[in-house]
């Protein structure tokens, strides 16, 4: 029952901040749903498009929720689920869900700018050249750390007794190989096929819905269709890469995708992807709440903090830029300022993108926390997310799916294969939505960089092409110089840092408009606090003694431009409340 408590606990906290809190969130801004938005005013049928709430929310559910909210928990297990329990609800109702839904609303009421381009008018030249140079930065170290993720994962092999599957089985509809003697299933093979079909269908989709303007209901049949022949064929037929060959492969995809309108590709492979992960999403609770009346039990311990410190370093500040996604992500500041605010059709929209849609990332985390406890033993769980032999990854992506596999078998008496391999279709798609949309937002922003740092750009700093192509250069260089492990701290550390800067940037412009800014102000201050302390102790104790020059740098600028950002929000906080500032009351 342990297990049922932690889910009913979670979905009645949920409830009630979506009920209370975002309400009076939404008093203090001001929520007007008589404005227009500039999803109507600057329509371009590119980046301007006004969208049904419905399609817009799987979007944005899909580019937010990435396989930040299972990773991340999952890692950070290793202090015990309790402790990562309590971070996610939290971390999600005080601290994610408030950065999700403010950045969302002020970006709106800012013309569907990036919050660099808030910071801009919030805090001049400097204010934005520092935001976008750290956004810029941390965008790199988010897809890298993606990018890595996304090839380990796509070249998974599943032994036969993790699956529950004995040699003298017929395996007709799972195909093999064999490694140092054991036979393993090719289960990242059947998801790289998926995302191959859903990637190549999601054309048709978007056409079908925008140009040819048939009902929300038809297209997500036929989205729903190619989710699941895509799974059916994959089957079949799993693709079989290698990792190096995966990372050149995704790096042009995300370079074409950058650039074409977002109804081509972006919206309907989110709409696509999002039927996995909804399904997902109910077999999980599903397979917890029959398990609940079952044989199902908490098998990892809820408390592990000596373990966890060897593994992953202290409880603070380690446990809280290890969950990322799950909790607080400055991610979610940049899809919300960068592709949402400039889709939303009118601004009582904004409350349940932001902090609605947070709340239910949040709620897939915890479902996440209960499954691997439920399905993996200890022993299990440490020897995929920290193994201890030489050449193997950690493969936290693998452990989800084995232990959905294993829970739903234990609950429901699924196979394990089935459970396994929609575990990691569920995460897969997502990964690689996050990959796209991460890079075109880059792509706008080293655009925005252009124009502030020069009068007259030259053509080719304008264009699309070099500036995703720049993009995801940099994302192929970092993540085949570093493996996921070193990867995963310092992108969760700029991941709240960012979260932290862009509640620093909210506060300022609600400050000028005379409103009340503790809400966000605080928060910011906490992660601010968390966040630096963890860049100091990754760069002297573990990047400057282990020459790891990319992160050395990485991590040096990171702190230089936080600290500039820091300054300018305090001489600003200063000219506001001496009524000094200009800034618009609007």
């Amino acid at each position: 029952m342990e297990i049922l408590s932690i889910l009913s606990v979670s979905l009645l906290v949920f409830f009630l901040a979506y009920r209370f809190y975002a309400a009076y969130i939404s008093k203090t801004l001001g929520l007007d749903n008589s404005k227009q938005t500039p999803a109507h005013i600057h329509n371009d049928g590119v980046d301007y498009v006004p969208t049904k709430i419905g399609v817009l929310f799987s979007h944005h559910f899909a580019a937010i929720a990435g396989a930040g909210p299972i990773v991340g928990p999952i890692i950070a297990m290793g202090f015990g689920y309790m402790p990562v329990w309590l971070w996610v609800l939290l971390g999600t109702v005080l601290i994610g869900a408030v950065q999700d839904y403010t950045t969302l609303f002020v970006s709106m009421r800012e013309n569907g700018r990036s919050m660099a381009d808030v910071a801009h008018r919030a805090m001049g030249k400097w204010g934005f050249l520092l935001f976008i140079s750290f956004t810029i930065i941390m965008l790199l170290l988010v897809t890298s750390a993606f990018l890595k993720m996304t090839t380990v994962s796509l070249t998974s092999l599943v032994s036969l007794a993790d699956m529950r599957i004995s040699p003298d089985e017929t395996l007709s509809l799972l195909k093999t190989t064999t490694v140092n003697g054991i036979i393993k299933v090719q289960i990242g093979g059947i998801a790289s096929t998926s995302v191959i079909i859903m990637t190549i269908f999601a054309p048709l989709i978007g056409w079908l819905y925008y140009k040819k303007h048939y009902s929300v209901t038809l297209v997500s049949i036929l989205a729903f269709i190619v989710c699941a022949v895509s799974v059916l064929v994959g089957v079949h037929f799993p693709v079989i890469l290698h990792q190096n060959i995966w990372m050149i492969l995704l790096t042009i995809y995300v370079v074409i995708a950058a650039g074409i309108p977002v109804w081509i590709i972006l919206q309907p492979r989110d709409m696509i992807n999002s039927f996995l992960l909804y399904i997902g999403m109910a077999a999980l609770l599903v397979g917890v709440v029959f398990g609940c009346f079952g044989n199902l039990s908490m098998q990892l311990p809820a408390w592990n903090i000596a373990q966890g410190t060897s593994q992953l370093g202290s409880i603070w500040p380690f446990l809280f830029i290890t969950v990322a996604c799950g909790a607080i992500s400055g991610f979610h500041a940049l899809v919300t300022g960068g592709t949402v605010a400039k889709q939303v059709r009118t601004e009582a929209n904004t409350k349940p993108l932001g902090y609605g849609g947070m709340l239910l990332e949040s709620i897939l985390a915890v479902l996440v926390i209960v499954t691997v406890c439920a399905g993996l033993s200890n022993a299990t769980y440490s020897e995929i997310v920290f193994p201890t032999v030489k050449g193997v990854e950690s493969n936290p992506i693998l452990a989800f799916a084995l232990a959905m596999g294993t829970m739903l078998n234990n609950a429901l008496n699924l196979p394990v294969a089935i459970g396994t391999v929609m575990g990691i279709l569920m995460v897969e798609g997502f990964v690689i939505t996050t990959l796209d949309t991460a890079v075109r937002l880059n792509r706008y922003l080293f655009e925005e960089l252009w124009r502030i740092l020069m009068k007259h750009p030259p053509a080719i700093l304008k264009s699309y092409l070099f500036n995703a192509i720049l993009s995801a250069a940099l994302m192929l260089l970092m993540a085949s110089t570093n493996s996921f492990k070193l990867i995963w701290p310092i992108f969760g550390t700029a991941n709240q840092l960012l979260a932290a800067l862009s509640l620093i940037v909210v506060s300022v412009w609600l400050a000028a408009r005379k409103k009340p800014n503790m809400f966000t102000l605080l928060p910011a201050v906490f992660m601010m606090c968390t966040t630096a302390y963890t860049l100091f102790f990754l760069l002297f104790t573990n990047y400057i003694p282990n020459g790891k020059i990319p992160l050395i740098i990485a991590a040096s600028l990171l702190i230089v431009l936080s600290a500039g950002v820091i300054i300018l929000s305090v001489r600003k906080f200063c000219e506001i409340y001496r009524g000094k500032s200009s800034e618009a009351q609007a």
